[in-house]
């Protein structure tokens, strides 16, 4: 079998220790790889001699072209004096692929790495300002060379000491070599960017400018830049809710005509056993839930706790109102990873199972990080009698403010259903949880939501009447 065949065969788990041959003679050999897109391309960090070099490998049916396109891209850096790793070689695999290796850039990480670290990311933050300019300043050098990076996040940045380097040459595009863009060229490519962010950080994007246009002047039109981030964000938030239903880099799906599987890809391991027979869980510790729609329990498992929650079918005619549709576990599924897209606290969704018969849906479960909080009701007081703090007062203001801003209302707004932890507000219970693209529709439902969450507490006790003098009020209007 020739390399390009065993790299196709091998899906996500190829053999370390490949050796990769050289069109210059001698070889590469693996040692670890970086990153897998299973029959298609894979990235490696690998050994030519003493040397460390980065390999990446083209194995699929259009590995010419995407290698071409990695190469000019790499080369388009090199001619316009863009900091990138240098391309060291190129050639073909046996059986039909190709390979392109670069220097290694040791000691580096990206600055995706370098944001994960902070210690923090609140909009405005100080170390995420600077790091935010860092990559900014490198976009600026790019549009000034008349060069876009069509793939637009700090995952592609590198940064060794103080350097910045842009690397994934396959996405960067020579658009005016050597000229500036446009100012709507650049206004389109740096919405791709901004819209990596959370909506809160929307507000500092002109702050955020200045490191821009201070390498690259130009009449921006900041309105127009921030319909273009809206509209960018939420076909991202499209496209990744998308991903958590099919096969791919950050989830692991199976389906039969039994069962419908969906894991967060790092959680696969830890989630095994309770993925092969969730309801062997509910026997072993007081369940948290039991009743007639829904079971839960909260279960250790590996290096934490997690919840486990079964959406049950209460009988033959509810079962009639449910088969044709997906399950409340999936809409909980998507639920929750649409608010940690947008950055809105909520316990980290790990795992979802639909129990099927062909298209026909049955039993469903969704399991959850577990977070040790406190519901609202114990932490403010069942009688309301006094108003928040200035703790809890902004933290409570912030999770209703981010639903306002992404038109999202939970639809069953009790205060159990929002919990305290280490000064945050996470929402909870999302199965009724819709975002609206009528506007008549979201101020309605968020009317709604907005009255239920204050007659948690007595009418006119204080804490009823901070609420109702705090909480957002979305003006009526009509679409």
């Amino acid at each position: 079998m020739t390399l390009t065949a065993q790299l196709q065969a091998a899906g996500r788990a190829p053999a370390l220790a490949v050796d990769v041959p050289l069109a210059a003679g001698g070889s590469a050999r693996v040692e670890q790889w970086l990153r897998i897109l299973p029959g298609k391309r894979l990235v490696a960090q690998a050994m030519q001699g003493d040397t460390p070099v980065l390999l990446k490998l083209f194995v699929g049916a259009s590995a010419a072209r995407h290698c071409e396109r990695e190469r000019a891209g790499m080369n388009a850096l090199a001619e316009q004096g863009i900091t990138a790793p240098r391309l060291l070689a190129e050639g073909e695999l046996d059986g039909g692929g190709r390979y392109l290796m670069t220097e290694f850039l040791c000691a580096a990480q990206s600055l995706q790495q370098t944001w994960d670290a902070l210690s923090s990311r609140e909009p405005g933050a100080g170390e995420a300002m600077t790091l935010l300019g860092k990559a900014l300043a490198v976009i600026a050098e790019l549009h000034s060379k008349g060069l876009t990076q069509t793939d637009l996040h700090l995952g592609n940045f590198l940064l060794q000491g103080e350097q910045v380097f842009v690397i994934d040459g396959d996405a960067v595009e020579a658009v005016s070599p050597g000229q500036p863009l446009t100012a709507e060229q650049a206004q389109q490519n740096l919405a791709i960017f901004f819209a990596q962010l959370v909506p809160e950080w929307d507000a500092f994007t002109e702050l955020l400018l200045i490191s821009y246009l201070q390498h690259n002047p130009l009449a921006l039109n900041p309105d127009k830049l921030a319909a273009s981030v809206v509209r960018i964000r939420q076909r991202r938030q499209d496209d990744y809710l998308g991903k958590s239903l099919r096969d791919c880099t950050l989830f692991s799906v199976q389906r039969s005509w039994l069962r419908f599987t969906t894991v967060v890809r790092s959680q696969s391991e830890r989630m095994r056993s309770v993925l092969r027979d969730p309801d062997s869980y509910f026997g072993a510790q007081p369940l948290l839930k039991d009743g007639g729609s829904s079971t839960v329990a909260k279960v250790a498992l590996g290096d934490g706790s997690v919840v486990i929650k079964r959406y049950n079918i209460k009988g033959f005619m509810h079962w009639l109102k449910r088969f044709w549709r997906p399950s409340r576990a999936w809409h909980s599924w998507q639920a929750a990873h649409r608010l940690a897209f947008l950055g809105i606290a909520t316990p980290a969704p790990l795992a979802m199972i639909e129990r099927r018969f062909g298209p026909l849906r049955r039993e469903a479960w969704l399991i959850n990080e577990y977070c040790a909080g406190d519901h609202l009701l114990n932490v403010l007081g069942e009688r309301g009698e006094l108003a928040p703090d200035d703790i809890t007062g902004p933290a409570l203001l912030k999770v209703f403010q981010q639903l306002v801003a992404a038109r999202i209302s939970h639809g069953d707004c009790k205060a159990t259903n929002l919990l305290w932890l280490d000064g945050e507000v996470l929402l909870i219970d999302l199965d009724a949880m819709q975002q609206h693209q009528s506007l008549r529709q979201w101020q309605q439902a968020w009317a709604k939501d907005r009255a239920r969450f204050i007659r948690n507490w007595p009418q006119g006790s204080p804490l009823a009447n901070w609420l109702e003098q705090h909480l957002p009020v979305v003006a009526t209007n009509t679409d």
